[in-house]
């Protein structure tokens, strides 16, 4: 059996140029908690044994930085290594469980600015089980955005809010970067998934924008799936994709699923990418009921090293690991995530360490049934290098009207339109009254269930149509001193003359 080259040549500037032999490559490592340090200990002896010509600097990261005091699971020092090297090999980490803790995967992302994830997602068949022995593809997925902001409020009793930002620079930056990586890897096309038929402005945009980069790649073959149906064939029919570009959330759900698809989570490695620095890990987690015990899989983090190689100009041993890698599962050598899964598998189960001898005993052997895998070096900036998003001119923007978001309990939408009637402004006028996005107010159905939640629109009443700050703050002290409970707002705008705010469902 013949697997395509799942070559993950990476595009970004920040990689350092290995240079001559003895020159090593300065990277940042972090042991992370866990199944981490097994599987760290396991990359970094098959990477020494290849001869990669790297500098390790160790940091730590992770729960026991949370429990000691530091909120982002960061010390200051090691951030100044990161930004020193610019190249980052990361173990997994425990998040603890409870509130005041955020992702550190994330704010690391967001901080360094990293903005494409890429995860290769390839079947190993017959040596992996798998029902898609043809699966080979690369989901490049949105990295700073989207849900992932963590911007969250309660704001009733009864409801939460996470917010959804989805920016032009951050749709223009992915968008891009996944058709010129599909280019540089000799992929044919790129699949953009979104869920713009319901957030027609978030989402929206993610489509637009793809449809505005699109046409600068017509040798690259493009078409665009709501992700619903998208994920659905992807998980039956996954030989007619081969990069996907999607916003974070959906990314993140569907990149594990294509990785199990493949036979197992732990087999995949990704890569974080940014102008200036990138990171490399598993896109697995810590798995804390196996850790310590010596039986973690490190594929993931050894295929994700393979990638930082090719990242840092060092493409013969990435490849020289890589074959070696595919000749241990040709060899029947498994590790216990894999048991009774794959053909020809011999003995028992091989722990981390084992496992990484068994690559190391294969170093320079190339695979006989999967296709021998070769790695090229990004090519070297040959002149100055474009912004990778350029601002453009400012929209001239009106104010229109405001979102008043009321919190009460024990109000029907028609008695509370009649209290924010006889307190509304001359400038202002109540419009509608949503409850979770559905009109309520006026010509509301009584079977609709309500929480104690009220999006109340309040439009200008003047013809011209334009109000100001001041007539915002007139009418939410009216509605303060008449006892209604305000606890946000939101300005409607319209942008150049286009409407920058969507109608409520029913509207």
């Amino acid at each position: 059996m013949k697997i395509d080259n799942p070559s993950q040549t990476l595009v970004s500037g920040g990689a350092a140029e290995a240079g001559a032999l003895e020159v090593l490559t300065p990277i940042t490592v972090a042991y992370g908690d866990g199944i981490g340090p097994e599987i760290m200990e396991a990359t970094l002896k098959v990477l020494q044994a290849a001869g990669a010509r790297i500098a390790p600097e160790m940091i730590e990261i992770g729960e026991k930085l949370y429990r000691s005091g530091h909120s982002s699971g960061i010390a200051p020092e090691a951030w100044d290594s990161l930004r020193r090297t610019k190249v980052f090999l990361k173990s997994p980490i425990t998040t603890p469980s409870g509130g005041g803790y955020k992702s550190l995967n994330v704010t690391i992302r967001k901080t360094l600015g990293l903005y494409a994830n890429v995860r290769p997602c390839v079947s190993y068949s017959p040596f992996v089980a798998t029902k898609h022995p043809k699966l080979n593809l690369v989901i490049v997925r949105e990295n700073e955005e989207d849900l992932y902001a963590g911007i969250e409020h309660r704001q009733t009793d009864e409801v939460f809010q996470c917010l959804k930002l989805i920016t032009r620079p951050g749709c223009e930056k992915i968008v891009r970067y996944a058709f010129e990586y599909a280019r540089a890897n000799g992929r044919h096309k790129v699949t953009c998934m979104s869920k713009d038929n319901i957030m027609k402005m978030t989402d929206g945009l993610f489509h637009q924008v793809f449809d505005e980069i699109r046409v600068e790649y017509p040798q690259i073959a493009s078409d665009h799936m709501i992700i619903d149906i998208g994920a659905a064939r992807l998980a039956t029919r996954p030989e007619l994709f081969d990069v996907i570009v999607t916003p974070n959330l959906y990314g993140d759900i569907i990149s594990d699923v294509a990785a199990e698809m493949t036979g197992s989570v732990g087999l995949a490695g990704s890569a974080n990418i940014g102008e200036h620095v990138a990171m490399f890990e598993a896109i697995h987690g810590s798995a804390p009921d196996i850790a310590g015990k010596g039986i973690a899989n490190p594929s993931g983090l050894l295929l994700g090293a393979v990638m930082m190689l090719v990242h840092i100009r060092q493409a013969d041993v990435a490849a020289k690991v890589h074959n070696a890698w595919l000749c241990t599962l040709e060899d029947g050598v498994f590790t216990a995530d894999l048991q009774g899964q794959g053909r020809a598998q011999i003995g028992r189960p091989f722990g981390s360490m084992d496992f990484a001898d068994a690559i190391v005993e294969r170093l320079g052997r190339l695979p006989q049934q999967f296709k021998p895998i070769s790695y090229q070096n990004p090519p070297l900036p040959t002149g100055p290098v474009a912004p990778l998003y350029v601002r453009r001119p400012a929209a001239k923007k009106a104010m229109v009207g405001v979102d008043v978001f009321v919190h009460q309990s024990e109000s029907s939408a028609d008695v509370l339109a009649l209290h924010l009637q006889a307190n509304q402004t001359p400038a202002l006028r109540l419009l509608m009254i949503t409850n979770r996005g559905v009109k309520v107010w006026p010509g509301g159905f009584p079977e609709t269930f309500c929480t104690d939640h009220w999006r109340c629109r309040f439009m200008a009443a003047q013809a011209d149509g334009e109000i100001t700050q001041r007539d915002i703050v007139a009418l939410l002290g009216q509605l303060t001193d008449a006892g209604v409970d305000v606890i946000k707002t939101e300005n409607l705008c319209t942008f150049d003359g286009v409407q920058g705010f969507a109608l409520g469902q029913g509207q």
